[in-house]
């Protein structure tokens, strides 16, 4: 399935049963405890499961976690409905008055503003309760309607970590349990089987056991080092970028890695965009800063000479290496780093042109997924937010609502299923950003297709209309590829390390069973290396069967194996990567096959 429709999360059954099973978590955790020493913060749904924040008078413990499910499945039993009610602020403090966390949150309801969990809301909003049983909490809801609907053999709680009251570490430190729940057992059992999956497939794990990054304190955390079979990797994406990007008419450009202050003042960068952006270095009285992003110096390529209609679309690609301070609690990995190299290019085209270059973006994607075998995706149309407008957004409704409106028509003329999400749109422009699930069903958001109405104007990009009149171009920002860093991260996992021979760092491995075979096998690795292919000979002491184990463990997706009879017969013994064997393999027969794999960029070995 390339496409699955999704109800809102908030308004699902789902959404109900986790937000019910938080609070049936909660009366169980205070259960452990004299009444009142469990003092209660918040416990939302979150995306697979829920959690609730405690400050205890002692840590949780593992047996704790096994007690508290059981009494859960307990509570479920009794089918205890839950009821609602309405209640003034007055009534709402005097119920919690031995709880300062819910005291805190009613005093933010009843000024208004917010809601429980801190969120900015529009109108005031109602304080609420909720009770089942014998627990009451402050909840605006919505919960199942008796605790009989949930199923007690899909819950399972996960973990505890610590959290501060409200995420800030001025405040109190509380303990966290994250629980899981869903419909169905079976449903549960497939989400514990993709973690631990999950857990075999972590890119950080697998990056170091196949040498392809490491990071480096003197370096500095988020700046990863790309060993040898990391650059191969880096290398084979750029070449496939390079190609789809030449078929589909792009032009590559290169840029410096820093520039002075003043472009990004002009872009708008600068100040909203300061605390993502490494301080400013200041020579003979100029300000520089190394650049976050290529775009500003796309547009200065642009305008470097005059356009007419006649030239545009005008498509500038950039493999550009970009540096974020992202802070060090967000880093992960390759998925958030400080240093990337973006799969980056810009479009400027007429008003015109806008749906054809659009899509010709998505259909790029589509281009992707097929290569990498992506068959579950959502595009993700992020519009504005009209209180953010002169804050977060470009201060003009008019081509905000035109420009939107043009994606969602581009995208129903092409017949692609898409979700629009409120209020996370650039500031620029309405985008399409892609989440993308890998083979185990692990989510990522991994590229991104972006509008600009604002920018070009900034930089007073124009060409010369059929009437001979100024324009300002429209500017499509994509990234299909999304960076270096974030793509193999996601690739690492979605693989498993098992990549596809043409992505493979290292393609063949020859073996020899003896050295009286070294002289023929070195003659197959250049052979096989004069046509491209990663071959590498293993002429080190071991033994065969501890060679072709260093070969499995390095995911290498073919090893040939020599001995006197493949030596005599002048062939090789094939053994793949999946197990499967091969034998008396003339060499010049699997050259020919390992050429087209390659040459197709085959997912089959």
């Amino acid at each position: 399935m390339s496409y699955q429709q999704q109800e809102k999360y908030e308004e699902s059954e789902l959404y109900r049963i986790r937000h019910s099973a938080a609070h049936i978590m909660a009366q169980a955790v205070s259960e452990l405890f004299e009444p009142g020493e469990a003092k209660i913060a918040i416990g939302p749904p979150i995306e697979n499961g829920f959690y609730y924040d405690f400050d205890l008078p002692r840590n949780l413990t593992p047996d704790d976690l096994k007690a508290i499910e059981k009494r859960m499945r307990q509570i479920i039993a009794g089918k205890h409905v839950f009821q609602k009610r309405v209640v003034r602020a007055e009534e709402a403090k005097t119920m919690f008055a031995d709880q300062p966390y819910k005291i805190e949150l009613i005093e933010g309801l009843e000024q208004g503003g917010v809601d429980e969990y801190g969120e900015p809301l529009d109108t005031k909003p109602d304080i609420s309760f909720y009770t089942h049983d014998v627990f009451t909490d402050l909840c605006r809801g919505p919960h199942v309607e008796h605790t009989g609907q949930i199923n007690p053999s899909a819950i399972k709680l996960m973990s505890i970590a610590g959290a501060y009251w409200r995420g800030d570490e001025n405040n109190p430190q509380l303990q966290r349990i994250y629980g899981t729940a869903w419909e169905k057992p079976n449903e549960l059992k497939e989400y514990l089987h993709m973690l631990e999956e999950a857990k075999k497939r972590d890119h950080r794990k697998l990056g170091k056991e196949l040498d392809i990054f490491v990071f480096d304190e003197e370096v500095g955390p988020g700046l990863p080092l790309w060993l040898p079979n990391g650059g191969i990797l880096i290398e084979e994406l750029e070449m496939l970028a390079k190609e789809i990007e030449h078929n589909h008419g792009y032009e590559r450009v290169r840029t410096p890695h820093l520039t002075k202050e003043a472009l990004f003042v002009r872009s708008g960068h600068l100040p909203y965009y300061a605390e993502s952006m490494y301080p400013p270095m200041e020579m003979e009285g100029i300000r520089y800063y190394i650049k976050p992003m290529n775009c500003p110096m796309h547009h200065k390529i642009f305008g470097a000479r005059p356009r007419s209609y006649r030239d545009l679309p005008i498509r500038l690609a950039e493999y550009g290496t970009c540096y974020r301070f992202e802070k060090s609690g967000e880093l992960f990995g390759l998925m958030r780093v400080r240093s990337m190299q973006m799969n980056d290019a810009h479009i400027y085209c007429s008003e015109e042109d806008f749906e054809q270059e659009f899509m010709d973006v998505i259909a790029m994607y589509m281009e992707y997924f097929e290569i990498f075998g992506i068959e579950k995706y959502i595009m993700r149309l992020s519009t504005h937010g009209k209180e953010g407008l002169g804050k977060k957004y470009v201060d003009n409704e008019r081509l905000w609502l035109k420009t939107e409106e043009m994606v969602r028509q581009a995208m129903d003329n092409g017949g692609v299923p898409y979700v629009e999400v409120d209020d996370e749109a650039a500031f620029y422009g309405p985008k399409i950003d892609v989440q993308v699930w890998s083979a185990i069903g692990r989510e990522f958001t991994l590229a991104t297709n972006q509008v600009d109405f604002a920018v070009p104007e900034r930089f007073d990009l124009s060409f010369k209309n059929s009437a001979g009149e100024d324009e300002t171009p429209l500017c499509i920002h994509r990234a299909p590829l999304s960076t270096h860093e974030r793509m193999i991260g996601f690739l690492i996992e979605h693989y498993a390390g098992r990549f596809p021979v043409w992505l493979s760092p290292e393609q063949v491995r020859l073996i020899p069973i003896t050295d009286d075979q070294a002289e023929y096998v070195l003659r197959i690795e250049k052979q096989l290396k004069a046509v491209g292919v990663r071959a590498k000979a293993d002429l080190g002491s071991d033994r065969m069967n501890a060679k072709i184990r260093s070969a499995q463990k390095m995911q290498v997706p073919y090893m040939l194996v020599v001995g006197n009879e493949e030596l005599e017969n002048q062939t090789v013994s094939l053994r793949k990567r999946d197990g499967s064997k091969q034998n008396d393999l003339p060499v010049s027969e699997f050259a020919e096959m390992i050429m087209e794999k390659i040459a197709l960029r085959s997912a089959e070995i």
